[in-house]
């Protein structure tokens, strides 16, 4: 178990790769802070985890809300007095549309979820890290990072591509105090989140491209699910990759290599 004793905090842990890799890292040992702002969906996920004999603590919160951020990682700090690993997981597609049709509060919604919650995450995370070092693992997207052209995906790549910007300059920040910064940078995954995306005026985003046969040329086009995320943040969050930080890691089978 290669992270027996180990404390990690993970948002977005009520589905998808939030929920996947809080159960890799209890199945390694690890206890537990989960958030998600679906509370059947997070009580789920905990009971999945004190199942397998760990702690996990499940907490109901919009990670772009400061005011509970700062509530639930202090509530980190009195049951474990540290964390050694933290997930910025939670994320939105949000609303994929023309630059002149996307409105102002779409725009924001997504700037909100996905970048002001990354940001609140590790601002009210990394002091109770800062004493004994750790990992801090941020979800970022192969769309910004190595593809751009998604039609319409113009608010959701620039978190992405902001993301990979901020774990990059915080790798050289909080190396002092001995805390690794990499961000992920997933494909297509068979999650549900591609269920809530607003999708309008494809037609005049789109730009044609001509792909070879099978998206995701390692599986033949087939999603992986968010299992195979997951097996990297266990590595990322433990000590087999001690000397790994501000790297970006494309978790895609080589589909952003035809996109």
């Amino acid at each position: 178990m290669r992270l027996l004793g180990k404390r990690a905090l993970v948002t977005g842990a009520g589905s998808g790769i939030g929920a996947a890799s809080a159960l890799a890292l209890a199945k390694e040992g690890a206890d537990l802070i989960l958030i998600d702002r679906n509370k059947a969906a997070v009580d789920s996920t905990s009971e999945q985890i004190a199942a397998l004999g760990r702690d996990a603590t499940a907490c109901i919160c919009d990670v772009a809300d400061e005011a509970r951020m700062k509530e639930y990682c202090e509530d980190a700090r009195q049951r474990f007095g540290s964390l050694d690993i933290v997930l910025a997981n939670a994320g939105i597609n949000g609303t994929w549309a023309p630059i002149d049709d996307i409105t102002p509060d779409e725009w924001d919604l997504t700037v909100r979820i996905n970048l002001r919650g990354t940001y609140l995450t590790l601002h009210h995370a990394v002091p109770l890290m800062k004493e004994k070092g750790g990992s801090i693992i941020i979800t970022s997207s192969m769309i910004g990072t190595r593809i751009f052209n998604i039609g319409g995906a113009t608010a959701y790549a620039a978190t992405k591509a902001a993301q990979l910007a901020m774990g990059q300059t915080l790798a050289l920040e909080l190396a002092r105090y001995k805390i690794r910064v990499n961000v992920i940078c997933p494909g297509q995954i068979d999650t549900a989140i591609g269920g809530t995306t607003i999708v309008r005026g494809r037609e005049r985003t789109g730009v044609p491209v001509k792909h070879p046969e099978g998206t995701i040329p390692l599986t033949g086009g087939e999603p992986p699910g968010p299992e195979e995320i997951a097996k990297m943040v266990v590595f990322l969050g433990s000590d087999d990759s001690k000397h790994i930080t501000g790297s970006p890691i494309w978790i895609d089978g080589g589909q952003s290599l035809v996109l």
